[in-house]
């Protein structure tokens, strides 16, 4: 019998999961990545167990900052979670499609949307940069940058406070983007079968507050 730690999740343990498991195993595993805690894993032999499909438990849609590595921050495993990335962790049809795939076709209980503190997309769009094809992207943002107007202080990325509000406040949106862009998602959701959830990290603790 394989090392627990050498694990690869089946279709059976996949299926007998529910939205709210997956939830508290991301939950416990981010308070491990926290405490220091992580599991041992032998990465070379999860790829050969890996190989012959995959199960994951969830998908998470991340900022593509560096210092945020999403399987570490929840102490999970090659085939444990689909992971897109894109920077301001916003929606579009490429990651609605991604995200229909890992959870109609593939299983995955739990659509997860992960912002973060001192994002340098938020940042970019509360200044209105523009520059290249950063100034496209940086529109998705904007909504989010406008909703949030009862903060004090100026109206730019050196106001922490205002940073932080956006950066919550563009998870909330992209969730209810999810909802609201993807008939397969939401019926997904109201059926019970997935969760679409939200979560800040923090990057001086590396822990991750769910909204």
């Amino acid at each position: 019998m394989s090392n627990p730690v050498d694990t690869i999740l089946t279709r059976e343990e996949q299926e007998a999961l529910t939205p709210d498991d997956v939830l508290a195993i991301l939950e416990e595993g981010n308070r491990r990545f926290v405490e220091g805690d992580v599991t041992h894993r032998d990465h070379r032999e999860q790829v050969r167990l890996a190989a012959g499909g995959q199960y994951p438990k969830a998908i998470i849609l991340s900022c593509v900052d560096s210092r945020i590595p999403v399987e570490d921050v929840f102490d999970r495993g090659i085939g444990d979670v689909f992971v897109a990335r894109v920077a301001g962790n916003f929606v579009n049809v490429d990651i609605l499609g991604s995200m229909e795939f890992a959870c109609k076709v593939a299983g995955a209980k739990l659509v997860l949307v992960l912002g973060h503190e001192s994002c340098g997309a938020i940042k970019g769009a509360i200044d209105r940069v523009e520059l290249g094809n950063l100034t496209a992207m940086l529109q998705n943002l904007h909504p989010a940058v406008d909703a949030v107007t009862d903060v004090e202080g100026p109206r730019s990325s050196d106001n922490g406070a205002l940073v932080h509000r956006v950066a919550e406040e563009n998870v909330r949106l992209s969730m209810a983007a999810i909802r609201e862009r993807s008939e397969v998602l939401r019926s997904l959701e109201e059926a019970g079968e997935i969760r679409i959830v939200g979560g800040m990290y923090a990057m001086e603790t590396g822990r991750v507050t769910f909204l």
